[in-house]
C-alpha cells in the first residue's frame, strides 16, 4: 500500500492510530501523523532520529525490526518507548515494512488508553446491567470485606491498623485477648497513649519517638524486637512487632501493626541467663575451692592433728570441742608457729560446715591495694588489671568457713568493710551494682597483742569486738616440753614418709636437747629441725643438728627471754638466713625454705622488722 500511494502523508493522517514513517537505514523519521506527534509530543517530527525515542530498548528495537524484515509485518510490546519530554509510554508497536525495503511503517496503540477505554465499557456494562448488577457487586464487597474480618480473628498474632493521625481503626479478636481492650475501648482513640506510652522502666515513651509512628508519618516498616504494650488491668506485656505503612489509592493512610506476645519467652530467657550465670559463678567458686582444697592437701598442717598432752593442749581440745559446733566467730591468738592454722582446721572439721570449704586467707599476703579484690571479689573492668569476675574470699567461704590469718595486717578501710558485709550478711564485688548474700562463719587469728593495736589506732574497735566472741590462746612450745616427745616423733613420721627414708630412732640425749631448747620459733621450728635431722640422718639414729650451747641474743639457752629479746632473736635468725642465700627470699634454696616458713609470712615479718638489704649485705 505504501508503494501505491504518492502522497504518503495523507496516507498517515487517514490512519486511526498513532503511526510514524522511518527511514530504518537512516534512523529518521520521514513523517508522522498528528496522533504519534501528540503522542510523542514532538513538535518537528521530519529528520527526528526514532532510536532518541527508544533509549536503553534500542537492542529490543533492532530484534523488532530483523521480525519485520524477516516476516514484512509484526508486533511487539516490549519496546520501551519514551515521549520527546522524558515521559515513559505503555505501547503497542506494530510493523509493516515496504516492498522495496527503504521505509517501515509503525502503528502506536497507546495501551494506558485502550485500558480507560475498557474501564469505560466496563462501567457501561454495569450501569446498562441495572439495579441486580449493583447488588451483586455490593454483595460481593460485603462478603469480601466479611472474609477479610475472619482472616483477621483467625490469626494468632495481635492485629490492630492506625490512621494517619494515631487513632485506632480496627483491632483483632487475639489483640484484644492479649491486651485486655476491647474495639470500643480503642476504636478512634489515640492508640500510643492507651497502650504505648511508658518504657517497662518507667521512662516516659514520647510519641515522637514511637517507630508505628514513623510508619505512617515517613514511610517506615520498622521492626521491633523486644518492647512493651501495656494492657488495660496496667500491666506490660513484652512484644516483638512490626509496623508497616498502608496506602489508599497511593495515598498514605495509616499503618498496621502485627505483634506477638514474648513475655513468656522472655523470662525464659532471663531464667536460662540467670541459671548460665549461676552455673559460671559456681564454677568459678569450685575452681577457686578446688584450688585452695589443692594448696590445703599439699600443706602439711593438713596431714597434723594436735598432738599432745600437756593440761595446755587439752584445754585447748576442750574448747575446740566446745565451740566447734556453733557459729560464733572465733578470735585464736599465739605466737607465730603455735598452730593456729592447725586450730582452725579443728574447728571447721568439727563443725556443721564441714561440707562446705575452709578458706584460708593470709591479710599480709598481698599487697595493700589488692587486699579489697581478695577479699571483696572483682567485676570485669573494676579497675585496670581486672580482665575478668572474680568472687572474693567472702563469697567463696558462702556456706562454710572463712579464716582470716594475721588480721591485724588488714588496712584499716577494708577493716571496715570487712564489718559491714559481716554484719549485714552481704558482701558487694568491686564494680558490681548490688551484693550478693553469704552466709559463713568467721575464724581468725593474730601472732599481735590486739589490745594494744586497739589501743594504737592500728585497728578497729567494733571489728575487734565483733571478731573476738569466743577467744582462744595458742600456748608456746616452752611452755609445754612435756608435748615434745610426741610432736617430733610425729614429725619425724612425716618427714620420713615425704623423703621416702627409714625412720630413725630419737635416742634419750636427742630427746633432752629438743626438750631443753625454748622453740622461739615454737612448732614450725621443731619440724624445720626434725626435717633437717632426717635428712642428714643415715644411720639408724637420728643426728641432731642443736648445739646445747646455742644462744640467742646474749642470754644461753634454757633462760626466760623478754619478748624484745624473743622479736630480736627471731630478726637475727631472719638476717642469717637472708645472708646464707644471697637475699634470695623464695624459691628452692631460699630463706623461707631454710626457716621452714611461707614465703608470704617471711616478707611479711622481714617487713614487720624493718629487715633492710643493708643488713645482711
Amino acid at each position: 500500500m505504501l508503494d501505491a500511494l504518492t502522497n504518503p502523508d495523507s496516507v498517515l493522517q487517514a490512519l486511526p492510530e498513532a503511526a510514524v514513517l522511518l527511514d530504518p537505514h537512516q534512523d529518521r523519521i520521514v513523517a508522522a501523523n498528528k496522533r504519534a506527534i501528540a503522542l510523542l509530543e514532538i513538535s518537528d517530527s521530519k529528520g527526528l532520529s526514532f532510536s532518541s525515542l527508544i533509549g536503553g530498548d534500542l537492542p529490543n528495537f533492532l530484534v523488532f525490526v530483523d521480525e519485520i524484515a524477516h516476516r514484512k509485518e509484526a508486533w511487539t510490546r516490549s519496546v520501551r518507548i519514551t515521549s520527546f519530554s522524558g515521559k515513559a509510554l505503555r505501547c503497542e508497536m506494530r510493523g509493516t515494512l515496504s516492498s522495496d525495503g527503504k521505509t517501515l511503517l509503525l502503528t502506536l496503540i497507546d495501551l494506558d488508553e485502550l485500558d480507560r477505554h475498557e474501564q469505560v465499557t466496563e462501567t457501561a456494562k454495569l450501569q446498562r446491567a441495572g439495579l441486580s448488577a449493583w447488588k451483586r457487586a455490593e454483595g460481593f464487597f460485603t462478603e469480601l470485606e466479611r472474609q477479610n474480618q475472619l482472616i483477621l480473628n483467625a490469626a494468632g498474632e495481635g492485629i490492630y491498623g492506625v490512621n494517619a493521625e494515631g487513632k485506632c481503626t480496627f483491632v483483632n479478636r487475639a489483640a484484644q485477648e492479649m491486651l485486655g481492650w476491647t474495639t470500643e475501648d480503642l476504636y478512634g482513640r489515640e492508640i500510643h497513649s492507651v497502650m504505648h506510652h511508658h518504657h517497662l522502666n518507667g521512662d516516659v515513651y514520647h510519641a515522637h519517638d514511637c517507630p508505628i509512628y514513623r510508619s505512617f508519618r515517613f514511610e517506615q516498616v520498622n521492626r521491633i524486637e523486644d518492647e512493651v504494650f501495656w494492657r488495660k488491668d496496667g500491666r506490660p506485656i513484652r512484644v516483638e512487632y512490626v509496623s508497616t505503612p498502608i496506602y489508599d489509592q497511593q495515598v498514605l493512610a495509616g499503618a498496621v501493626v502485627i505483634f506477638r506476645d514474648i513475655t513468656e519467652r522472655k523470662e525464659n530467657e532471663q531464667k536460662l541467663r540467670d541459671a548460665l550465670d549461676q552455673i559460671a559463678e559456681l564454677r568459678d567458686r569450685l575452681e577457686q575451692e578446688n584450688a585452695y582444697l589443692q594448696e590445703a592437701i599439699i600443706s602439711e598442717r593438713a596431714h597434723h592433728d594436735i598432738i599432745g598432752t600437756s593440761p595446755a593442749v587439752q584445754q585447748l581440745l576442750a574448747k575446740i570441742e566446745l565451740v566447734s559446733k556453733t557459729n560464733a566467730n572465733v578470735m585464736i591468738t599465739g605466737e607465730a608457729g603455735t598452730g593456729k592454722a592447725l586450730v582452725a582446721s579443728a574447728l571447721h572439721k568439727d563443725s556443721e560446715r564441714r561440707r562446705r570449704p575452709l578458706i584460708h586467707f593470709k591479710c599480709g599476703s598481698v599487697a595493700a591495694d589488692a587486699t579489697d579484690a581478695e577479699l571483696f571479689g572483682q567485676m570485669r573492668g573494676a579497675f585496670p588489671g581486672a580482665l575478668r569476675d572474680k568472687p572474693g574470699k567472702l563469697e567463696l567461704a558462702h556456706g562454710g568457713t572463712l579464716f582470716l590469718d594475721d588480721i591485724t595486717e588488714l588496712p584499716l578501710d577494708t577493716q571496715g568493710q570487712l564489718l559491714d558485709a559481716l554484719q549485714r550478711g552481704k558482701v558487694r564485688r568491686l564494680g558490681a551494682l548490688e551484693p550478693r548474700d553469704i552466709d559463713i562463719r568467721l575464724i581468725s587469728a593474730s601472732s599481735a597483742d590486739l589490745e594494744r593495736e586497739v589501743a594504737a589506732g592500728r585497728f578497729r574497735e567494733d571489728l575487734y569486738f565483733h571478731l573476738n566472741v569466743f577467744p582462744i590462746h595458742c600456748t608456746p612450745l616452752r611452755d609445754r616440753p612435756d608435748d615434745i616427745p610426741a610432736l617430733a616423733n610425729h614429725l619425724l613420721d612425716i618427714a620420713c614418709k615425704r623423703l621416702s627414708r627409714r625412720k630413725p630412732r630419737v635416742t634419750e640425749a636427742v630427746m633432752s636437747r629438743l626438750m631443753s631448747y625454748q622453740w622461739p620459733g615454737n612448732v614450725r621450728e621443731l619440724r624445720n629441725v626434725i626435717e633437717r635431722a632426717a635428712i642428714v640422718s643415715t644411720g639408724d639414729k637420728l643426728i641432731l643438728e642443736l648445739s646445747s650451747g646455742a644462744t640467742l641474743g646474749s642470754k644461753s639457752v634454757g633462760q626466760i627471754l623478754t619478748d624484745a629479746e624473743m622479736q630480736g632473736a627471731m630478726r637475727s635468725n631472719i638476717v642469717a638466713a637472708l645472708r646464707a642465700t644471697k637475699g634470695k627470699v623464695s624459691g628452692r634454696n631460699g630463706a623461707a625454705e631454710l626457716l621452714a616458713l611461707q614465703p608470704t609470712t617471711l616478707y611479711s615479718r622481714i617487713k614487720k622488722l624493718n629487715i633492710t638489704p643493708s643488713d645482711w649485705t
